[in-house]
């Protein structure tokens, strides 16, 4: 599928000197943050080799971000979900993680207090996105909710038209819980939703949430923070409602068994753990392997190294969670492996 996608593509030339990538809208503020640091200390007399140009980033969705680095028109790609061993070696693509965060389920119900909080489950939410539960007076929503007084309204459901990262960890998370959802529409970065409005980009999807009464929608957290979106709590493996704090994302982050050797990849086991966050998500970067511009990119693995080892901290401001100094090491390592 991703071979047959990649004729589709039309290539663009790269601006000159400047480092492109496109991919994920999910982590376009955080490397949109790094790229203006990163060109700021290049003018300062920064890093040795850094481009003048600055960094041009398009948030296209993690699947194009992957298919346009394998194509050639961008020196990196970024995806929400990792990419397998057999597919990066077809492609002849390398991966490795950059900054994780989470994906936020928003709403926008009527006569919610400031501190009140829906609580949903994975088995109700997949009830909402099949079409099955239509009112938020539902008895399945008003049994998880008994101090909340829900609207007698019915639920007006957003989600991704475009192919995401976002979308795929969403149903990750819909499929532990539902069989229904498993073989109805399984999970993908593309879905052929039952019901509601798709909007294409993260953004679009807050926007409609915002704009509409007693809506749903699943975005990412950093943004629903940013722009003060109601956030449900939700109920990971331990049974526990969960808000999707940067601590309880660690949490979730903290059993995941990354391993160089098989490029990061990582199954997606459903996190474990008190507070573990159960829709916890890790940005990764594709770069080809046999490059054909190899001092591009040098330069692009240089921006990622500034970024992880000197600029992790400013992902916390906008919600995102910085890779751990071990994991750091372990993509140094990588590199040298990999792309040196």
């Amino acid at each position: 599928m991703l071979l047959a996608a990649l004729s589709t593509l039309v290539p663009r030339p790269a601006v000159a000197q400047e480092i492109t990538g496109a991919g994920s809208t999910f982590a376009q503020p955080i490397i949109m943050r790094w790229g203006m640091l990163y060109t700021n200390m290049s003018g300062e007399g920064g890093p040795v080799g850094s481009v003048d140009g600055g960094l041009d980033y398009e948030p296209t969705g993690s699947l194009a971000g992957l298919l346009e680095v394998a194509q050639g028109s961008v020196d990196f790609g970024l995806s929400d979900v990792a990419a397998s061993p057999p597919d990066l070696a077809r492609l002849s693509l390398i991966q490795f993680p950059v900054v994780s965060g989470g994906v936020a389920v928003v709403t926008s119900l009527r006569g919610l207090g400031a501190n009140q909080r829906l609580r949903l489950d994975g088995a109700t939410l997949a009830r909402i996105y099949l079409g099955e539960i239509r009112n938020w007076s539902h008895p399945a929503i008003r049994s998880l909710n008994p101090e909340l007084v829900l609207p007698d309204a019915p639920i007006a459901v957003f989600q991704r038209e475009d192919a995401s990262g976002t979308t795929f960890n969403f149903a990750r998370y819909l499929a532990a819980s539902s069989p229904d959802w498993r073989t109805q529409l399984g999970v993908n970065q593309a879905l052929i939703w039952p019901v509601g409005t798709s909007a294409r980009g993260t953004r679009r999807v807050a926007d409609g949430v915002v704009a509409t009464p007693n809506a749903i929608g699943f975005v990412e957290v950093g943004l629903a923070n940013r722009m003060g979106l109601q956030v449900a709590l939700l109920q990971n493996a331990a049974g526990r409602f969960v808000a999707p704090t940067q601590e309880n994302i660690a949490q979730a982050l903290a059993t995941r068994q990354w391993d160089e050797a098989s490029h990061f990849f990582e199954a997606g086991a459903e996190p474990s753990g008190p507070n573990a966050y159960p829709i916890a998500v890790t940005v990764y970067a594709l770069m080809r392997r046999r490059p054909a511009a190899s001092r591009r990119t040098r330069h692009a693995l240089q921006f990622f190294e500034v970024a992880l080892t000197e600029m992790g901290a400013e992902a916390l401001p906008l919600g995102f969670v910085p890779l751990p100094e071990d994991i750091v090491r372990d993509v140094q390592k990588y590199w040298r492996t990999n792309a040196r």
